[in-house]
């Protein structure tokens, strides 16, 4: 795993966010697109990848994702899928770009809450930052493992 500073990738990954804002909002009028993950927290490293939140209703999830399907996206088969979320990734960019379909009012909804918290507390994006420099070099299972236990430790302060 390799960290880069945003100066590195973040005009391009905003340029991405962009384009994929509209194409979503044409095909999937109905749904909530925010940026989400790494990349979207003034300071944060990254592996300069995309995250996007796309909320929908329960009615509409799994429409979405044959709709995204339409736009080049597809199931990640390694990570939670649930009836409330599913992670959706292309091969369509240089870039990693995922797309987190969430159901509007799930639990799931923890991608904005953490983003939001993490966006207002410098000391929180210093501590991350550091864990990520710890985490050079393993894998991106490891990785994940000990960013999980970082994000539930942030989610579950007020």
């Amino acid at each position: 795993m390799q960290f880069i500073t945003q100066s590195q990738f973040l005009p391009r990954i905003e340029e991405i966010y962009l384009e994929l804002q509209t194409k979503i909002a044409q095909v999937i009028p109905r749904s909530r697109i925010e940026h989400v993950g790494s990349s979207s927290i003034p300071g944060m490293i990254s592996k300069g990848d995309l995250d996007i939140y796309l909320g929908v209703s329960p009615n509409d999830f799994y429409q979405t994702i044959t709709l995204l399907a339409s736009i080049g996206f597809y199931t990640k088969t390694d990570t939670l899928q649930t009836d409330s979320l599913r992670m959706m990734i292309t091969q369509d960019y240089r870039e990693d770009v995922a797309i987190q379909v969430v159901v509007n009012g799930t639990e799931y909804e923890c991608f904005i809450d953490f983003r939001d918290k993490m966006r207002s507390n410098p000391t929180l994006i210093a501590a991350y930052n550091r864990l990520k420099l710890e985490c050079e070099g393993l894998t991106e299972s490891a990785y994940r493992e000990v960013k999980s236990s970082f994000i539930e430790t942030v989610l579950n302060t007020s």
